[in-house]
Order: C-alpha cells, then sequence, then structure tokens
C-alpha cells in the first residue's frame, strides 16, 4: 500500500481498502465520499439496501475512476460479517480500515420510564455489530500493517442523562468492546508496538444539510458535520498506530 500515515491530499490513502459498516447513512454517504477522494478503495456496506446504492453510487459519481462498492450485510450475523470481511480480503487483496457507522437511538421521557425493549433494539445495533465487525475484520487489519478500526461514540457514554440510560450504556459498552480490541493490537505488536488502532471519535450529535434544510433556524450547538466527522475519520491515519490506538479523539468539549 502507497497510503502514508503522514499524508496529505487527495492521495493520502491511495492503494489502500477501507471498509465502511453503516455506509447508507448522511454519515456513511460522507464517510464514502471523502475516502473515495482520498484515493481508498471503498467497500460499503448496509442493510438497507437502497440506501446504500445511492451512497455508493454519489461516491462514484463524485470522483471518476473511484472504485466504491456495496454489499448489503447483515451485521447482526456474525457468520455474514466474517463472509464480507473474507470476501473483501480475497478481492482486493488486503483490508487497511474498517469504519464503525452503525447507529440508532432510543430514550425516554425520564429515568424510570425506559422501555427495556429500547435496550433491547440499541444493544443489537450499537453493541452486537461492533463486536462482529471488529472480531471479523481483526487479523485482516493486523495484516496490513497500518489499519484502522474507527468506532464512532457520543459524549453521553462520559456522562450519562436520566432519559438516555439505554442508548448512552449502549456507546458505554462498544467503547469497552473496541477498547479491548485496541489492547488485542498492543499485544499483536509486541516490543515494537501496535502497526494497527482501534480508536474512538466521539461527538455530540451529527448534522448535515438536510437538517439545515429543514430547521433553518436551528443552532445545532456542538453538533458535528458529518463532512467534519469524514475528515476525523480520515485523520486516524495521520498519525502512527501507536499515537490513535485505544484513545478517544474528542470532536466535542471533553465532558
Amino acid at each position: 500500500m502507497n497510503a502514508s500515515p503522514n499524508g496529505n491530499g487527495n492521495g493520502q490513502l491511495s492503494g489502500a481498502v477501507v471498509a465502511v459498516a453503516g455506509a447508507g447513512g448522511p454519515a456513511g454517504q460522507a464517510a464514502l465520499l471523502r475516502l473515495a477522494e482520498a484515493g481508498a478503495t471503498v467497500v460499503a456496506a448496509d442493510a438497507d439496501p437502497a440506501r446504500l446504492a445511492e451512497a455508493v453510487d454519489a461516491a462514484r459519481y463524485a470522483h471518476g475512476g473511484a472504485t466504491v462498492t456495496g454489499d448489503t450485510v447483515d451485521l447482526l450475523d456474525l457468520d455474514a460479517t466474517k463472509a464480507w470481511a473474507d470476501r473483501t480480503e480475497k478481492e482486493f487483496g488486503r483490508i487497511d480500515g474498517l469504519v464503525h457507522l452503525v447507529g440508532g437511538w432510543r430514550g425516554s421521557k425520564s429515568f424510570t420510564e425506559t422501555d427495556l425493549g429500547d435496550w433491547d433494539f440499541l444493544e443489537k445495533l450499537l453493541i452486537r455489530t461492533v463486536q462482529h465487525t471488529s472480531i471479523a475484520f481483526h487479523d485482516a487489519l493486523v495484516r496490513s500493517g497500518n489499519g484502522r478500526y474507527v468506532l464512532v461514540s457520543q459524549v453521553g457514554a462520559h456522562q450519562p442523562v436520566a432519559n438516555n440510560a439505554a442508548y448512552n450504556a449502549g456507546k458505554a459498552a462498544a467503547e469497552a468492546w473496541t477498547l479491548a480490541m485496541a489492547d488485542s493490537f498492543r499485544k499483536a505488536g509486541g516490543e515494537e508496538g501496535p502497526s494497527a488502532a482501534a480508536a474512538i471519535l466521539v461527538i455530540k450529535a451529527l448534522v448535515h444539510d438536510a437538517m439545515r434544510a429543514e430547521r433553518p433556524n436551528a443552532k445545532f450547538a456542538g453538533f458535528t458535520d458529518v463532512k467534519e466527522l469524514a475528515e476525523a475519520v480520515l485523520g486516524v491515519w495521520d498519525r502512527p498506530a501507536p499515537e490513535v490506538n485505544g484513545q478517544r479523539l474528542w470532536l466535542t468539549p471533553q465532558p
């Protein structure tokens, strides 16, 4: 791979192969665009084939010649997730990143009104998908020599609030799982330090152009634009693996 950990510009990830889980949403669309612009081969997955096709087509159209593929994958199925990873590495010869953008939110009016059914829903989206992608892609990221696993988390994992108990707990668990992956990367690197890194980008909330159009008077204070998030994802490759492995990279003020 020609990608340089300290590179800049459109060729920053030239030769890299990056998988994006949950690629059909606004954050996924922005990530596909930015990764393609940086020269990466982008392998996108989402449970919604229509949203996925739209995101892949947009990235291909914006960056003529970019290799952007889409695959409908059930990330709640470990075997299916492993098959996606194996298929990707076999087809492209390597995997240099997994960007995990699978999300979902449910809240309540108060702590005692929390519906534990929301926990069942969020446990699958926020934790189980992280478990499956991290297990499925772990070894390929180590083989890469410059692999990155990127989780997007939320400030509530560190400052839980009463009406978001299930969501905040789910995000905290996903972070803990990702940090355990980072420890595995550390141990795999031995005395030379890790060649792969698992990093966490922490936000308050995301905003995109359609949201601003729908609410032109809203300030979205503290929100991170999906384009800024995509830039931060790319930035995880800008620093050596030992510097970002096991780190929380704050895109919003730390509580």
